[in-house]
């Protein structure tokens, strides 16, 4: 169920009940007008900002949509969940797949971009954090407890800050780290 609530008068505009299963993730688009909810049942579906009218669904993941984000300039979904991949999404092209990487051995909990959206970051059940180059969705950088005394236990979410381009995670291990990047 997805509630719309009257900020000034603490009211319930409108539900929506665009699925049985559990939503999951969501993300605002303003520059598109739409917000993309990612549900259970595999599927994501694009509403409207101003009428929260159903715009799009489609198949996304072959299990739970755990994570969605767009890229900074609005332009690209990413989204993420159980089955360990995480996709991009052409938002002018409505929605067309534009990649899908296997990228962790367990779900992926979380993306994330870098303050200038030149990188993006995803965390996962399988205690890592790995850094992507946006662009070319390469791979730049693992860090888990092996490499860089990351987390032992599952990497549930990401915040990537300007404060000197510093992540933060934070872990079922009861931490959160800060990370500093640097790229050169």
């Amino acid at each position: 169920m997805i509630t719309i609530i009257d900020l000034e008068k603490w009211a319930v505009k409108k539900r929506i009940a665009p699925s049985e299963k559990s939503a999951r993730a969501i993300a605002i688009n303003p520059s598109s007008g739409e917000v993309a909810v990612g549900f259970s049942d595999h599927c994501i579906r694009i509403f409207s900002l101003d009428e929260f009218q159903l715009k799009s669904e489609f198949k996304a993941h072959s299990n739970s949509v755990f994570t969605l984000s767009y890229s900074p300039d609005g332009k690209l979904l990413f989204s993420a969940g159980r089955d360990a991949r995480f996709s991009v999404w052409n938002v002018k092209s409505n929605y067309s797949k534009v990649e899908e990487v296997v990228a962790h051995m367990y779900a992926i909990n979380h993306i994330t971009f870098s303050p200038d959206g030149e990188h993006f970051a995803t965390c996962s059940m399988d205690k890592s954090i790995k850094i992507w180059d946006t662009k070319n969705l390469k791979l730049l950088k693992v860090i888990d407890k092996g490499r860089h005394a990351g987390h032992g236990t599952s990497v549930n979410k990401l915040l990537w800050t300007s404060f000197n381009n510093q992540l933060v995670s934070a872990s079922d291990d009861r931490t959160i780290s800060a990370w500093d990047l640097l790229f050169l």
